[in-house]
């Protein structure tokens, strides 16, 4: 699954930056089990630096070996903070959707034409982490488009 295997690339100051645009009022997107871990009452997790909370739930999360917990962390983090290049890319490729929300992913798929130049145009506005990050979830979301699986592993450096 590209989603895990690219978890496993990220960079432990990768991964804090995603956990922080997903942090709530103190509060990081995993760290109800993070305080599981620590056997902490959830309100107290909050004395926990940010940092130390985001490297035990990377930990965490690679245990477990939870690939959709890592789709709907990366796909919450673009949808949250990146939706343009979200939408850039349904745009550019010809995927129908309503505002990033695409109704029948089976149906609609990217033009595997149009995929180069797109990523490209993305690249230039919002930099090549979060592109390919985007890429490993189009990988998984469209297994039907080797297309996005090449250039992911490419970009990615992934096996």
């Amino acid at each position: 699954m590209a989603v895990l295997e690219h978890f496993r690339l990220l960079s432990e100051q990768r991964f804090l930056e995603i956990y922080e645009a997903l942090s709530q009022q103190g509060y990081g997107p995993l760290d109800g089990e993070v305080a599981k871990l620590l056997k902490f009452r959830p309100q107290a997790i909050k004395k926990v630096p940010l940092a130390k909370r985001a490297k035990l739930a990377k930990n965490w999360i690679e245990q477990k070996h939870n690939a959709e917990l890592c789709y709907e962390l990366f796909g919450t983090y673009l949808v949250r903070t990146k939706k343009e290049l979200v939408t850039g890319f349904l745009d550019a490729t010809g995927v129908p959707h309503e505002d990033g929300m695409i109704e029948d992913i089976g149906r609609a798929q990217p033009d595997p034409a149009k995929i180069p130049a797109a990523v490209k145009e993305l690249e230039d506005k919002f930099g090549a982490d979060d592109v390919t990050l985007y890429l490993a979830l189009c990988t998984e979301q469209w297994p039907g488009v080797p297309e996005l699986a090449a250039l992911w592993k490419q970009r990615s450096g992934a096996a």
